[in-house]
């Protein structure tokens, strides 16, 4: 997502201090879904957006863009020990996201993580609607909707909670996925959040014809 002001604080980058490495192990494949936490080359957390197949059937997810580039490991923080989950394919700097491709064998998809669900994709969403984000560091928290401030037909602001590592938490409207938290202005947790609209990355996803074209969540 373009950011063009000092004061908006990209919500991810949480370093992860003495991550394990990424070794195979004969545990069961970890369980994650929009909500849950993942690290980045062993060293940077974020939240998945959302998990689900492309056109080609393809195991796929989001987060956000800056939490890394392609070729990037992917680890769920539920099973740090379990190693590399999958990979990211493709970041978008513009609207802020990344696409990571999972090894459907090192991966048990859900599509409900601590008491958010996700059974489809819509929004934005509009003042005064409550939506509702799930983060890895903040965990639930919901709030108003103020809207596109910016006129950029690609973002929405609320008043959700949201700290370093929630960046990418799936922004939701019931069961539906609106949105994914990329940033926030001045303090965390008392700023306004800033999120790009799930449509327009959909939009962007099928525009390109590559991996993650035609995505829908489980």
């Amino acid at each position: 997502m373009h950011v063009t002001r000092s004061a908006l604080v990209l919500a991810a980058a949480a370093a992860v201090l003495g991550a394990a490495p990424a070794v195979a192990t004969a545990e069961a494949p970890p369980a994650i879904g929009g909500g849950s936490g993942i690290t980045i080359d062993e060293a940077v957390g974020c939240t998945l957006t959302t998990i689900g197949r492309d056109s080609e059937q393809r195991l796929v997810g989001l987060t956000a863009g800056h939490c890394g580039k392609p070729g990037a490991r992917v680890a769920a923080d539920i099973y740090p020990s379990y190693g590399t989950v999958g990979r990211i394919v493709h970041s978008d700097s513009r609207l802020d996201y990344a696409v990571i491709e999972f090894d459907p064998q090192r991966v048990t998809p859900m599509n409900h993580v601590g008491g958010t669900t996700i059974t489809g994709i819509g929004g934005p969403a509009q003042f005064p609607a409550i939506t509702c984000k799930r983060g890895s560091t903040t965990g639930t928290s919901c709030g108003v909707v103020w809207g596109d401030v910016r006129s950029t037909n690609t973002e929405t602001w609320t008043q959700m909670c949201v700290m370093k590592g929630d960046s990418g938490a799936p922004v939701v409207l019931g069961t539906t996925l609106v949105g994914m938290v990329n940033a926030y202005y001045g303090i965390g947790c008392f700023g306004p959040e800033v999120g790009t609209n799930i449509n327009a990355i959909m939009a962007d996803l099928d525009a390109r014809g590559d991996i993650g074209t035609g995505y829908q969540p489980l």
